[in-house]
């Protein structure tokens, strides 16, 4: 916020993107490999709601993926978001339940 205020009239935005957990292959690679202990299954479907069950309260029932961040991205740093502005815009699925 204080960045943003800092380059006001500058045409220069400044925002966050505070992503959850995302679908990366170094997150899926490592709920693989503990999977076995809490009795998971082994396909990446049954993985993913175990680790919902237990670690994540998500409201969309699955992890985000990479391209959903890139595309937030695309759009925050594009021409068609300058009316954003100090900004912090979580893309986690509604895990962290706060009202900005």
């Amino acid at each position: 916020m204080s960045l943003s205020k800092h380059l006001a009239h500058s045409g220069v935005t400044a925002n966050t993107i505070s992503p959850g957990i995302i679908l990366t292959p170094g997150v899926e690679s490592f709920y693989r490999r503990v999977a076995n202990e809490p009795g998971w299954g082994e396909t990446w479907e049954q993985i993913e709601d175990g680790v919902l069950r237990e670690f994540l309260d998500n409201p969309c029932g699955r992890l985000g993926r990479v391209d959903e961040v890139a595309d937030l991205v695309a759009y925050i740093a594009s021409p068609r978001a300058d009316y954003i502005n100090g900004a912090n815009l979580r893309i986690d699925g509604g895990s962290t339940a706060t009202v900005n």
